[in-house]
């Protein structure tokens, strides 16, 4: 076996070589980790087959009157230099895989470029016994010229480095960057690529991006922050600004209770005031739609607390409960002169925070209008209660027992101080037998309600899987 290595050493070389390329590809990518070890151990062998055949590649071929093996031994020793530069370029990777890196491919490359430069120098140097210190001394000089004429390139790249190792931000990180905004989708040798929310693609140079303010909306990845601001005349009192915004907050189960909500005063004049109400929610894909929703609760809890904008004076004042019908979108079929006659018989009614409007398994004599406040509906499940949502001014409750005899299959309780509008449930059933198309609002209602209250009962909690030694054993 070592007679037929010495004389065979080119072959057997090569044979190792094309091995490693065809192991390479019949290995799937998903494997890293079983690729990388097949090629450790052809090197491993390709190695023993050099030292084997009595070569070095720290020394130059030892046979200088034999021109032939003279030449085969020393592609052999090159193609060990550039075998273990690869080698060591994709355990590298490997390493910075398992840390998580995002950048790791870019930096990868970074690395790889200077593992083989540093590969075909030593070979230079050892194998073909070449003067290397004047190539470092002219490829030095001819580095500074270049180096001059790609100054702004070569700042894209140095940037892109300092940005994938530092990190402050990802592949698919929401981000801002000198106020362009966007999910990033690959940070290369020279820019940073971000989707932008109108679906345009935005090149942001790396030298850029690591000198810019840069905002990411994706870190920490469990709380992000949603926020709204409203310009208020400035002859309302503030305080009434300040409940109606802090109701708009407590309104929407999408805000996280902590870190705590806040409304402050963001700029004021002396013809109006704007105020900024901020909270964090969890997913960053549902900010959009938390914000929509601040703004209707925001506009809906400031009518309530009597913030009007573009009130028309030529018109005659109307009562709250007249302006609140309005909102109603069950009562939305009638004309005018039916919400006046319906509003004349509505009464207020005052609730106290934490307070039970109507219980599970109940039935309430009345049609009940939220003025103003936060009520939360819940749902029973088994021996406990889960929220189903969060109702505002303008949402009525106690609609059951209008079009069949069912009573409430769900718990209407207070989260704030509120102020409700109760209308007798014949008084309804009137505007039901004059106006189908009330009738079937109504169904619709219940009917959604009904179908909210089964999927949420439907959902069911991740089961989680056992891991580990114990869970081999189990196996």
């Amino acid at each position: 076996m070592l007679a037929f290595i010495q004389s065979s050493p080119l072959l057997l070389g090569t044979c190792l070589i094309l091995l490693n390329l065809l192991l390479w590809q019949l290995i799937s990518a998903q494997h890293r980790a079983w690729r990388i070890g097949a090629r450790l151990v052809i090197f491993l062998l390709f190695s023993w087959v050099l030292l084997a055949a009595g070569m070095s590649p720290l020394q130059p071929p030892p046979w200088a009157d034999d021109v032939s093996r003279n030449l085969m031994a020393t592609v052999l020793a090159i193609a060990w230099w550039l075998f273990a530069a690869r080698t060591v370029t994709v355990v590298f990777g490997l390493l910075l895989v398992a840390r998580g890196s995002h950048g790791g491919r870019l930096l990868q490359d970074v690395l790889g470029a200077l593992i083989f430069l540093a590969a075909v120098v030593a070979a230079a140097g050892y194998v073909l016994q070449l003067p290397v210190k004047g190539l470092l001394a002219t490829s030095g000089v001819m580095a500074i010229v270049i180096g001059l004429a790609l100054q702004s390139t070569l700042a894209d790249v140095f940037s892109g480095i300092v940005l994938n190792t530092t990190r402050p931000y990802q592949i698919g990180d929401a981000i801002s960057i000198d106020g362009t905004e966007g999910k990033v989708l690959d940070i290369d040798w020279r820019a940073t690529r971000l989707l932008t929310s109108s679906g345009s693609l935005a090149v942001i140079p790396n030298s850029l991006a690591a000198k810019a303010k840069l905002l990411n909306h994706s870190r920490p990845a469990d709380v992000h922050g949603v926020s709204i601001s409203v310009v208020v005349p400035a002859k309302v009192r503030p305080k009434r600004v300040f409940d109606a915004l802090e109701k708009a907050l407590q309104g929407t189960s999408a805000v996280l209770p902590a870190p705590k909500p806040r409304v402050t005063v963001k700029a004021s004049t002396l013809e109006s005031v704007e105020y900024e109400a901020s909270g964090f929610i969890a997913d960053m894909n549902a900010k959009t739609d938390a914000r929509n929703q601040l703004f209707d609760l925001a506009h809906r809890h400031l009518e309530a607390s009597g913030v009007m904008w573009n009130v028309n004076l030529a018109l005659p004042p109307r009562s709250r409960q007249r302006e609140l019908l309005d909102e109603v979108r069950v009562f939305r079929a009638l004309s005018g002169e039916e919400l006046d006659a319906l509003s004349q018989r509505m009464t207020a009614v005052e609730y106290l925070a934490d307070q039970v409007i109507l219980g599970v398994g109940e039935q309430s004599d009345y049609l009940l209008v939220i003025a103003s406040g936060v009520v939360s509906a819940s749902i029973r499940d088994g021996d406990k209660l889960l929220e189903a949502g969060r109702m505002g001014p303008g949402e009525v409750l106690g609609v059951e027992g209008l079009i069949d005899e069912e009573n409430s299959f769900a718990e209407f309780r207070t989260l704030t101080g509120c102020v409700l509008y109760r209308i007798d449930k014949e008084q309804v059933r009137s505007c039901l037998e004059q106006r189908g198309e009330v009738q079937t609002a109504f169904s619709k209602l219940l009917r959604f309600r009904r179908q909210s209250r089964e999927s949420l009962l439907l959902q069911k909690p991740a089961i989680i899987k056992k891991g580990g030694f114990l869970s081999w054993l189990h196996k």
